[in-house]
């Protein structure tokens, strides 16, 4: 519940003044170039920097690093700490680490603390855009996996209105749409993630998915061929050439 400052016998602060981005030091774009060209040796040149007072821009790095050596753990770590670091500075990227830091702790399975980074770069207010609509869409996906459907839904009709471009944007509605028996909805997004993604096997898989739980059998069976075509071996394609089955079994 909400209580007026004015009930309370209060008066309102001032508003403060928005945090300001500090310019980029002349070492920062090396050292990405190293965390992404040649991530071990930009781990280890990060972490030289950041003990040479290299602070928020250090520990960017670094979790850039990390996270092109899959370790996840390690680099939402580091992004947190730019996060607190450049919250002290009172500097405005705060909220991109933070962010940077829930897209980590996402990947690395750690849901809770993935759903708090990311809670906190949305409480700054500081995000807008693509960088609010990607921040959304990460939520969703820690809703979902949270078991909160209604919740996941808001975040991420939110996240189409800055995020549209992104294929996975239109991909995640669609599959939570269909999880949600609207399958109007799932039909017509899975199709914008077609256009974005023709080629995407993910994307074809889910296709298939819509198709099967409204009855189409065909359409299923063409965009789980199309899926296992287009990813041979892995995941996706694993999971097309697995639903394929029941037509042959069908046939037997």
């Amino acid at each position: 519940m909400f209580v007026s400052l004015l009930i309370l016998g209060l008066q309102a602060a001032p508003a403060a003044a928005k945090p300001q981005a500090a310019a980029e030091p002349p070492r920062y774009a090396q050292c990405m170039d190293l965390a992404t060209g040649d991530p071990s040796t930009g781990v280890t040149n990060a972490t030289r920097w950041h003990m040479e007072g290299g602070g928020m821009w250090a520990r960017q790095c670094l979790g850039v690093a990390y996270a092109n050596q899959g370790r996840w753990a390690a680099a939402a770590s580091a992004f947190e700490e730019a996060a607190r670091e450049a919250e002290r500075a009172k500097d405005g990227r705060s909220a991109n680490y933070w962010a940077q830091a829930g897209n980590a702790w996402l990947a690395s399975g750690d849901v809770p603390k993935a759903r708090a980074a990311l809670d906190a770069a949305m409480a700054t207010g500081a995000l807008s855009g693509l960088a609010l609509g990607e921040a959304r869409l990460d939520r969703a996906r820690v809703l979902v996996a949270q078991g909160d459907m209604p919740g996941a839904r808001t975040d991420l009709d939110r996240a189409l209105a800055d995020a549209g471009k992104d294929p996975l944007a239109w991909l995640l509605s669609a599959t939570l749409a269909r999880r949600m028996n609207d399958l109007p909805r799932a039909q017509t997004d899975i199709l914008q993630a077609l256009k974005l993604a023709s080629d995407d096997a993910s994307v074809h898989l889910e296709a298939g998915n819509i198709a099967a739980a409204a009855g189409d059998g065909e359409g299923a069976r063409a965009a789980w061929s199309k899926a296992a075509e287009l990813a041979p071996g892995k995941p996706a394609g694993n999971a097309a050439q697995k639903a394929l089955a029941q037509f042959s079994e069908v046939a037997k």
